[in-house]
C-alpha cells in the first residue's frame, strides 16, 4: 500500500468540538455569512437545508448565554467548512452580538446539525423553491449541492425581498444560473431601490405570479421558507390552484396548526390549565409546582434554573433533557428522534408535565 492509501479517512465533525470562525462576509446591512472550520480538520456532514444551533454570549441573559438556530447556507458537497447566514432584527440579541463581535480566529460552540427540511431524500426531478428574505438560506444550500453534484438541474428559484439591494446571494445565484439552463431565477421585490430601475416582478407574491414564473408548477416538488404570513400566502396560492400539497414542504419554527386534521396524532391526555402539576429537577434538588399547560422549560425558568434553548418550537433540539419519572405531553416538530424518546428524553420547550414529573436538571 502506498502512503496515501494508508492514511485514515478524515473524521466527521461532531458538536463536541468548538467551531473556529474563518471568515465574516457582509451580505447586506445587518446581514452576514459566517464561515467556520473544525480546528481538528474534521469534515462536515449534513443534509442541505439543515441548521445549526449556536451558543452565543449574552451577559444580560440567564446563564450568560443564548442559543440561536441558523440554517446552514453552505453545501455538504463542500465539507471543509460550514457557513450560516444571519440577519439581525431590531430586537436581536444573538445575531447582533455576532455581527458586532465575532471575528476570524474566535471559537464558538454549536449544536447539530439537525432538521428535517431537506430535499436530500427526494426523488423529484423538478423543484420549485419559494423563499422570502433570509428564508433563502436553505434553498441556497440545496441548490448549491445539486449544482456541485452535476446532475440535470431543474429548479425554478423564487425569492421575495423588500428591495433588489436586499436579495441575499443574488450575485452568486446569477453566476450559477449563467452556467446552466436548469436554474431559473425569479426575484420579486416590494419596491425598487431609489435611482435604480427594476424591470422584474414587483409587489407581493400571488397566484398570477406563480403561474407566470413556473407554468408547470403542478409537476414540481415545492420547498418554501420565510415568515409565517408569507408561507401561508404561498400555501393558499398553491391550494387554490389545485396543487397536490403532499408535494409541499416548508421550514418553520412556529407554523400554526390550521385545522384539526393537520394536528399531530396525540395521546388522549390534554393539558389542563386548571390542573396542578409538579416538576422535580433532580440534579438541582428543586421542586416546582405549575399547571399542566406550563412547559418544562418555562417551569424551569420560573424556578430559577436554566435549560439551554433555541427555537422554542420543538425544532432545534437544544433543550433536550432526560425525564426520569412521570409523563409529559410533548408536541415537537422534528427536534428529537424516536430513539431518544424511547430512551426517556424530552424537549423541554414543548413538553407539558402531567401530574408529577422528574427531569435531570
Amino acid at each position: 500500500m502506498n502512503e496515501l492509501s494508508q492514511k485514515s479517512a478524515p473524521a466527521i465533525w461532531s458538536d463536541s468540538e468548538l467551531l473556529e470562525c474563518v471568515s465574516v462576509v457582509p451580505e447586506m446591512p445587518n446581514t452576514a455569512s459566517f464561515s467556520f472550520r473544525a480546528p481538528s480538520g474534521a469534515l462536515f456532514a449534513y443534509d442541505p437545508g439543515q441548521f445549526l444551533t449556536l451558543e452565543i454570549p449574552a451577559l444580560d441573559q440567564p446563564g450568560g448565554m443564548v442559543h440561536r438556530t441558523y440554517t446552514i447556507s453552505s453545501s455538504p458537497s463542500r465539507p471543509r467548512s460550514i457557513t450560516i447566514t444571519a440577519k439581525a432584527q431590531p430586537d436581536s440579541i444573538g445575531t447582533r452580538w455576532m455581527l458586532d463581535n465575532l471575528k476570524p480566529g474566535m471559537t464558538i460552540r454549536a449544536i447539530g446539525p439537525a432538521g428535517l427540511f431537506s430535499n436530500a431524500g427526494s426523488r423529484a426531478r423538478k423543484y420549485l423553491f419559494i423563499s422570502a428574505g433570509s428564508g433563502i438560506t436553505p434553498m441556497m444550500s440545496m441548490t448549491t449541492c445539486m449544482w456541485d453534484e452535476g446532475g440535470n438541474l431543474d429548479v425554478v428559484f423564487i425569492n421575495c425581498a423588500s428591495r433588489p439591494s436586499e436579495i441575499i446571494f443574488r450575485q452568486r445565484l446569477e453566476q450559477m444560473a449563467s452556467r446552466t439552463p436548469g436554474l431559473d431565477l425569479k426575484f420579486v421585490v416590494e419596491e425598487p431601490d431609489s435611482y435604480r430601475p427594476w424591470t422584474g416582478y414587483q409587489g407581493y407574491f400571488n397566484q398570477l405570479m406563480l403561474g407566470l414564473m413556473a407554468p408547470d408548477y403542478l409537476d414540481r416538488e415545492v420547498y418554501c421558507c420565510g415568515p409565517e404570513p408569507f408561507m401561508q400566502a404561498v400555501r393558499e396560492a398553491l391550494t387554490g390552484l389545485g396543487f397536490d400539497m403532499e408535494n409541499y414542504h416548508q421550514e418553520s419554527f412556529g407554523a400554526p396548526v390550521e385545522t384539526e386534521a393537520d394536528a399531530p396524532d396525540l395521546d388522549d391526555v390534554v393539558p389542563d390549565s386548571a390542573t396542578t402539576a409538579e416538576l422535580h429537577f433532580s440534579l438541582s434538588d428543586v421542586t416546582h409546582k405549575c399547571t399542566e399547560t406550563d412547559t418544562v422549560l418555562g417551569a424551569a425558568k420560573a424556578a430559577g434554573l436554566n435549560i439551554p434553548s433555541g427555537c422554542t418550537f420543538g425544532v432545534c433540539g437544544t433543550c433536550k433533557v432526560k425525564k426520569t419519572e412521570g409523563e409529559v405531553h410533548m408536541v415537537h416538530n422534528g427536534g428529537i428522534s424516536e430513539d431518544d424518546i424511547e430512551a426517556g428524553y424530552i424537549l423541554a420547550c414543548c413538553s407539558n408535565p402531567i401530574g408529577s414529573v422528574s427531569v435531570d436538571i
